[in-house]
């Protein structure tokens, strides 16, 4: 089906799904929740029952199709029950832009493989085994060995390996190389403790004994991020890529050129309805409308 018709779809499911809904009284949040969810896994259904014979360029483009589809009427429902601010209408372009892009790495063009990311513990364990034969090894007395494996332990009990979760976005691999990545829409607040996350976690990555990679993909231009995104660029952790370069690394890896799709099927200013772009219009929503 074509673009039009998908969205004729998804309003027809969203005024039922809301109605049946409402009649529960709900609040605004929980209502909210509820919609969100119901519209996605309407989506999710329309996606696996697609036919894949096409070819891959082909399902791509039918799930993108459906996934956009489905994100117009998610807005447009949310915020038919609680208008939308410029805080939350920005959060929330922020967020689908996210599985939006991560699609054409499940439905990849090209040869790819998604992987699980590594276990902090099992890290952990492995640099301690190691150690610990280096230690046996060393022409020293059984003493002195028993003194350096407890001073090798005291950095490691202060590690909850529990609390350092190696889990970004995404992670895969291709050509003998596994890549973990984050998305993110934009630095343009307090990203601290977000920051030293990654920092970590990259540092984390850096010392594994296998072809490590992390990337970071922003939605935003360089120029519209804070000093957070500087710091992990300067990092030598993390590979950054911004705006119209994230896209070109993302058809790089997935032969999938989403930068070119949205330019000539995202026209949220034509697709949304009148009474929702009339709201983003007064409110000065639109600028927002850029992915």
């Amino acid at each position: 089906m074509k673009k039009k018709d998908w969205i004729s779809v998804f309003r027809d499911f969203s005024a039922k799904a809301l109605k049946d809904c409402k009649d529960d009284e709900l609040d605004k949040n929980d209502l909210t929740y509820l919609m969100n969810r119901d519209i996605k896994n309407f989506a999710d259904k329309q996606i696996s029952e697609l036919n894949q014979s096409g070819g891959t360029k082909i399902v791509l483009n039918e799930v993108l199709t459906i996934t956009y589809a489905s994100y117009v009427v998610m807005l447009e429902t949310r915020n038919q029950i609680w208008p939308y601010d410029f805080m939350s209408f920005s959060r929330r372009i922020g967020e689908l832009w996210e599985p939006f892009c991560k699609l054409a790495f499940e439905y990849p063009v090209k040869q790819l493989k998604l992987v699980d990311p590594p276990e902090f513990k099992d890290f952990k364990n492995s640099e301690e085994i190691k150690m610990m034969k280096y230690i046996d090894s060393l022409k020293v007395n059984e003493n002195q060995k028993n003194v350096l494996k407890e001073m090798y332990s005291v950095p490691w009990n202060l590690v909850d390996s529990g609390s350092i979760k190696m889990a970004l976005d995404l992670h895969f691999s291709q050509d003998g190389v596994r890549y973990n990545c984050d998305f993110k829409s934009g630095f343009s607040s307090n990203e601290k403790g977000n920051t030293n996350r990654l920092l970590l976690v990259a540092s984390v990555y850096k010392l594994l004994r296998t072809k490590e990679k992390t990337l970071l993909f922003v939605r935003q231009k360089e120029s519209e991020n804070n000093h957070y995104l500087q710091t992990l660029k300067n990092s030598g952790l993390w590979d950054v890529f911004c705006s119209d370069e994230c896209y070109r690394k993302l058809r790089e890896f997935t032969g999938a050129d989403l930068r070119g799709w949205l330019d000539n099927n995202a026209l949220w200013e034509d697709d949304v309805t009148p009474a929702f772009y009339k709201h983003l219009k007064t409110n000065d929503l639109i600028k927002y409308l850029t992915w």
